[in-house]
């Protein structure tokens, strides 16, 4: 593995440098990077513990900061150090400014104004986890999306997820020899989607799982044969409910999440549809 040293300064809250480096380094095999991040770097001493920091571990610098001082600071800095100093928006930025004629109006953490989109997705998160694994089933009708799925198929991250972006999300259990909640199956607002998996995937998860848990005896949740026939009864539900399936084998949380927006936007609009017929 080449490993080296990644420093990430923000004058906000640091996702979006971080967002954009993870999604590069990725890209890369048999790298290992040392994450710093540098977040709320708003004033000059805050900076010259940065370029500190920098200089102690020297490595590649990606920075979003609006401040021109603060800009330079670190760019003269990086200079002086030899290290890579790379702004990760000043393209995009410069790019849309030219696009639109229009000068942009720099303020740190604009993105994350208490604005109406902001309390929108808290109020998701509160409803997504009022409603993990089967609670609050009395009023699924609110949700914007139900996953469904056997214990341990990403459910509740990918629920999270969503709710992050804004929809509120909630999740019921598959569980061999339990009916699902009469609600559920009375909805017509939300787009309900069931999540599989393959029984191989599944059942390491779940031993991994168990070892967490200091639980070493051998049950039917971890049974080939069991955890086979369980996943069949889920695919044969969601095909009896012409509910979309998605496997999550092979998928991050972000794809499946990306998947079930797809199929969200695709739902509400056959929702419209139908009200405006």
């Amino acid at each position: 593995m080449k490993k080296f040293h990644l420093h990430l300064i923000s004058d906000s809250t640091g996702e979006t440098v971080c967002s954009v480096a993870r999604a590069a380094v990725v890209q890369f095999d048999g790298i290992d990077a040392e994450e710093h991040v540098w977040a709320l770097v708003r004033t000059k001493t805050q900076m010259e513990k940065v370029l500190a920091g920098i200089e102690e571990h020297p490595g590649i610098v990606m920075y979003t900061l609006v401040g021109k001082e603060l800009r330079d600071a670190l760019q003269d800095g990086c200079a002086k150090m030899n290290v890579p100093c790379i702004p990760v928006l000043s393209r995009v930025i410069a790019d849309l400014s030219a696009y639109l004629n229009m000068k942009i109006s720099p303020q740190p953490g604009r993105q994350h104004e208490l604005d109406e989109d902001y309390f929108s997705r808290v109020e998701a998160i509160n409803f997504t986890l009022a409603h993990d694994d089967g609670q609050s089933t009395q009023n699924l009708n609110d949700a914007d999306i139900i996953l469904l799925g056997a214990s341990r198929t990403s459910k509740s991250p990918t629920c999270v997820y969503l709710a992050y972006r804004g929809y509120r999300a909630a999740n019921v259990p598959l569980v061999p020899g339990c009916p699902l909640p009469d609600s559920l199956l009375s909805v017509t607002k939300p787009l309900v989607v069931g999540l599989t998996i393959s029984p191989d995937r599944l059942i390491q998860i779940r031993k991994n799982r168990l070892l967490a848990l200091h639980e070493n005896n051998e049950t039917d949740y971890i049974d080939m044969d069991m955890v086979r026939k369980e996943i069949a009864e889920a695919r044969r539900l969601f095909t009896r409910n012409i509910w979309p399936v998605i496997d999550v084998t092979r998928r991050s949380v972000e794809e499946t999440a990306a998947t079930i927006i797809q199929y969200y936007q695709q739902h509400r609009a056959t929702l419209n549809t139908h009200i405006i017929t």
